[in-house]
């Protein structure tokens, strides 16, 4: 039988999105002729990018309770309430096989109506610190699938299941072929190249702190491949020459990731995992302005295993350019990290966990 029903839930984040996209479609490959329905936050970015990676979606009215008393967190109440009726109401329409949350608001009130009409679970969590969501569900839950040691600080021991988390199929064969890269972006294949990662969107910190810092580079003789972010592009494209490549977003990865000698990321639970499978010197600075700090979390996992650097934004100004420079400075150093970071990777995560999955079906 392989007209099975998946429904799953994630959302508010591409960090939640993107790995129950790779989940479904690890489970299409598998199952060609089964259903898949998608529920998330009406208002939410998994509106659009579900339909656009080919799957249908319902929207739910529900949002994250804010720090500070406002009158969204008067409303609440009222929505946690109506988007239990609702999920209640899909789940009992679509008559799944198994529910999938990888954490986000949405994913609450369908994987709790999912559980009380007996459907079993599966939680994804990308993040070393647990995401509030998927704690708790965790209770009701059959598998918890992470990718971090030590999480039995937030799940049940018995349930959890070290997969890792899913990495883009692209970047699995990433082909070392840093001449053929540095082509691509229109770069000098002979310099070392510096690749700055600040998300999609971008971080402003991080794109302050390489305008100031890009004569240093260029004493150091590094070029800059910088990912600016598309809400920073208007601002740093004056920037853009033949030894600074700017752009909004990079659309190839792959290339990025060949090309680059030493990287500055954020420390998203995707970065982090597509970071380690690449197997290069990574400087992190996490955000500080995502919950619970998961992204501070992340990178300490990396940095107590000596697989990467981290920063915190207040430290930047006084201990950047020394940082760099140390590990620039001593190929023993970048060579360590990157044979460390790489140790951490785990390529089948996406297979791994819908191997977990299958386990219920049967």
């Amino acid at each position: 039988m392989d007209n099975y029903r998946f429904i799953l839930s994630g959302g508010g984040t591409g960090g939640h999105i993107y790995p129950a996209v790779a989940i479904a479609n690890e489970l299409k490959k598998r199952y060609p002729d089964a259903e898949f329905l998608f529920v998330g936050a009406k208002d939410k970015m998994e509106m659009e990018k579900v339909p656009q990676a080919g799957y249908k979606i319902k929207g739910l009215w529900i949002s994250g309770i804010q720090r500070k008393l406002t009158l969204k967190n008067l409303m609440f109440p009222f929505k946690l309430i109506s988007s239990l009726l609702e999920a209640r109401k899909i789940v009992k329409q679509f008559k799944p096989h198994v529910a999938i949350g990888t954490g986000g608001f949405a994913s609450g009130p369908l994987l709790r109506m999912a559980e009380s009409l007996g459907v079993p679970c599966v939680l994804q969590e990308q993040n070393s610190f647990a995401g509030i969501t998927n704690k708790l569900l965790a209770g009701k839950a059959e598998k918890i699938c992470v990718a971090y040691d030590g999480m039995e600080r937030f799940f049940p021991k018995e349930k959890i299941v070290k997969t890792g988390n899913p990495i883009r199929t692209d970047l699995v064969d990433v082909k070392e072929n840093k001449q053929e890269a540095s082509n691509f972006f229109g770069l000098d294949g002979n310099k070392e190249t510096v690749l700055v990662l600040g998300g999609s969107l971008g971080a402003r910190r991080i794109n302050q702190l390489i305008e100031k810092e890009l004569e240093f580079f260029a004493g150091q003789g590094f070029q800059v491949l910088w990912q600016c972010g598309k809400l920073y592009h208007k601002e740093y494209k004056k920037y853009d020459s033949g030894s600074v490549r700017v752009s909004a977003f990079v659309n190839r990865m792959d290339l990025a990731y060949a090309a680059a000698d030493v990287i500055i990321s954020r420390a998203g639970a995707g970065s982090v995992s597509e970071l380690c499978l690449v197997g290069k010197p990574v400087i992190f600075i996490p955000s500080p302005n995502v919950a619970e700090d998961h992204q501070t979390q992340n990178a300490k996992a990396l940095v107590v295993k000596d697989a990467a650097i981290m920063l915190r934004e207040v430290e930047l100004d006084a201990e950047f350019e020394t940082s760099f420079s140390n590990l620039v400075a001593s190929k023993e150093a970048q060579d360590k990290l990157g044979k460390n970071i790489k140790k951490m990777a785990m390529p089948k995560a996406t297979e791994h966990i819908v191997d977990e999955i299958e386990k219920l079906l049967k």
